[in-house]
């Protein structure tokens, strides 16, 4: 029997209708399969929010100044975000990762410096990052990874925060999909009307400076972002280390799409948080075919979603492993 088929079996033996406990069955089944075991266990369960500034934001095509995400850090760092209060809710470690911001911070415990640079070229006028930086980001998100698992944890969120993130994400999604790239735009932070025509028309210039390349590592070069390609190399050694991977919005969801580009099978290991109110989300989870656990129309990132999405985690784990069977709890099922 295969684990898949001993997990099946365990599930379906608990004291309840076949199926009754819905996603959360497929929950519990896919952190087994994940972690290859038939007693899955959550441990030191961290949310990493890479943080990173783009050169694309001076382009008008976000409703922020880009010194927003400089703040929006400090904010992390002092506890008084939107994460930082359900991590603390919910048992979830956090750190920051500066990837790329464009300002320097003075040390902090919860701070961890990975700086390729101050912000990203801004793709319009030419790739986004250089080889050299792009290399950087993926050998720095496998190594913040390792170093994670070395503490024990095996459960990894990826948030993220950098003003004008949502284009460089729906430049990666339309590149990799072959999706219409106006499907792709939708207005982040809060743009009115004309700020996302704005977006809209600077967005499709920039393709047509550069085109569609094939290449995963040249589109992310070309498109993506120092925060993004950073979440990429994370995922990538997230997956061979056997973690699982919560991914929350609308830019995490287009580096699990990179990644996958790279190698399909860390799809295995991710858990789609929510869907949310981003214009283009719906239609990537769509193409990744993905189901994610809450549908509550949040659009923040920051990771966020996965920390809301954790308690759901916590609990098909807790009935996987607890939850009485119909011969040990005494209990007459349909087979008998």
């Amino acid at each position: 029997m295969t684990l898949e088929e001993t997990l099946r079996r365990k599930i379906d033996l608990k004291t309840k209708p076949l199926g009754a406990l819905g996603q959360l069955e497929t929950l519990a089944l896919r952190i087994g399969l994940i972690q290859q075991t038939e007693t899955p266990a959550l441990n030191n369960p961290t949310i990493l929010v890479f943080a990173a500034d783009h050169g694309i934001a001076a382009e008008g095509v976000s409703a922020y100044p880009a010194e927003v995400t400089y703040q929006m850090v400090l904010n992390f760092l002092g506890g008084g975000a939107a994460i930082n209060v359900f991590c603390r809710e919910n048992g979830l470690d956090l750190r920051v990762v500066d990837a790329g911001v464009n300002a320097d911070f003075p040390e902090h415990s919860s701070l961890i410096a990975a700086k390729a640079g101050y912000g990203t070229a801004s793709f319009l006028h030419g790739p986004a990052l250089t080889v050299k930086q792009l290399e950087f980001c993926l050998a720095k998100g496998a190594e913040l990874v390792q170093g994670l698992q070395q503490t024990g944890c095996n459960v990894v969120g990826f948030g993220e925060m950098g003003i004008g993130n949502t284009s460089s994400a729906s430049m990666l999604m339309s590149v990799c999909t072959g999706i219409p790239l106006d499907q792709c735009v939708g207005k982040g932070t809060g743009l009115t009307t004309d700020q996302l025509s704005r977006k809209q028309s600077v967005l499709q210039q920039a393709l047509a400076l550069h085109g569609s390349p094939t290449d995963p590592y040249k589109i992310l070069q070309t498109y993506g972002g120092f925060e993004i390609a950073q979440m990429v190399g994370a995922m990538l050694t997230a997956r061979s280390l056997h973690m699982v991977l919560l991914v929350d919005g609308f830019i995490s969801t287009a580096a699990v799409l990179v990644a996958s580009r790279m190698q399909p099978e860390v799809l295995e290991n991710v858990i789609f948080c929510h869907h949310s109110a981003e214009q283009g989300h719906g239609l990537l989870l769509d193409f990744l075919k993905a189901e994610p656990l809450l549908r509550m129309n949040l659009r923040l990132g920051e990771g966020t979603g996965c920390a809301l999405a954790y308690p759901l985690l916590k609990n098909a784990v807790a009935f996987l492993n607890q939850m009485s069977t119909f011969a040990k709890a005494g209990v007459s099922s349909l087979d008998d």
